[in-house]
């Protein structure tokens, strides 16, 4: 049986996450330590205690995220007694969680990733002024129609596919007034519910240009190891092991569209069968299940999902 460890991204943060095994786990405090130690502040005191407006900020949320997805892995580690390479045969993450999935493997050391992220998304928020730009969740509806619609609405402006989530789950991106136009032309073809998203800046779309900028250049001054499992890149939705190809590939998601509906059935295509999200909530774990019939999931957020996921992999 194969196995995939998946990271969850933006959206999933919630005050208090990661504070159980934190307590629970000195491996997995160890890591909110070095991130905080990385960044110079105790973002771990706000991931733990909030107000979640700041813990919210995409700057915030991201290195945030980040942590409390490595510092369960590592509490998985500590508890089966082996690395995840020996529990899994593949690792992908949505978006932000690309770069937890990296730095669980260990081809990303953790304070890079904690300072890539905090600069991902301080240039992401940079990128397009706020309010210029809108994100929109599409619901009920598949890919084709979804870059119909997008195409439709973008006139002279930007509206891209930012996420192919899967389960009729597809977002848009781009110029607040095209996203607009694209929840009204989805609502003429019969989409089920198309909604504005809560988010400061539109995230994988041509608009977010300057950010992939500034992220080649710190990528380029970052060491990048070859990972221990094959990670499955968001914008290839295939696996990937070489270290220079992972760094083009990060840089290309700033931009580009994250393919997760693709990547759990390259997955399944390649016979993994069981998923566990690693980190905060269990968006991906719905996801999987309704993606493809022939995953099963689980979230390993939580002393007790730690102790049953090990108790599991020892098998």
């Amino acid at each position: 049986m194969k196995r995939a460890f998946v990271f969850p991204g933006q959206g999933s943060q919630v005050v208090g996450m990661g504070k159980e095994l934190a307590e629970a786990y000195p491996a997995a405090r160890e890591i909110f330590d070095m991130v905080d130690e990385a960044l110079g502040e105790k973002l771990s005191a706000l991931i733990f205690e909030g107000p979640l407006e700041t813990l919210t900020l995409t700057q915030n949320a991201q290195p945030a995220l980040m942590a409390v997805s490595v510092a369960a892995a590592r509490a998985l580690e500590a508890v089966a007694g082996k690395p995840l390479a020996q529990m899994a045969d593949f690792v992908a993450g949505h978006s932000l969680g690309e770069y937890s999935a990296l730095a669980a493997v260990r081809a990303l050391e953790l304070e890079d990733a904690a300072r890539l992220l905090r600069l991902r998304g301080q240039a992401m928020q940079e990128a397009v002024p706020v309010g210029a730009g809108a994100m929109a969740a599409m619901l009920g509806v598949e890919i084709d129609l979804a870059r119909e619609i997008a195409d439709a609405a973008a006139e002279d402006q930007v509206c891209d596919v930012a996420n192919d989530n899967g389960a009729g789950q597809v977002v848009l991106s781009g110029d607040k007034a095209a996203i607009e136009r694209a929840i009204a032309i989805a609502t003429a073809k019969g989409v089920k519910r198309s909604v504005l998203l809560p988010v400061s800046a539109p995230f994988h779309c041509t608009l977010m240009a300057p950010a992939a900028d500034v992220m080649g250049r710190a990528l380029a001054g970052v060491s990048l190891q070859k990972p221990s499992l094959p990670v499955i890149a968001n914008v290839a939705a295939e696996a990937e092991s070489d270290p220079s190809a992972i760094r083009q590939l990060l840089v290309q998601q700033v931009t580009g569209m994250v393919r997760w509906r693709e990547s759990m059935k390259y997955a399944a295509d390649q016979g993994v069968t069981w998923v566990g999200e690693l980190g905060a909530g269990k968006v991906l774990t719905g996801l999987a299940k309704r993606i493809d019939a022939r995953l099963e999931a689980t979230a390993i957020g939580t002393v007790a999902a730690i102790e049953a996921a090990a108790a599991t992999l020892a098998e």
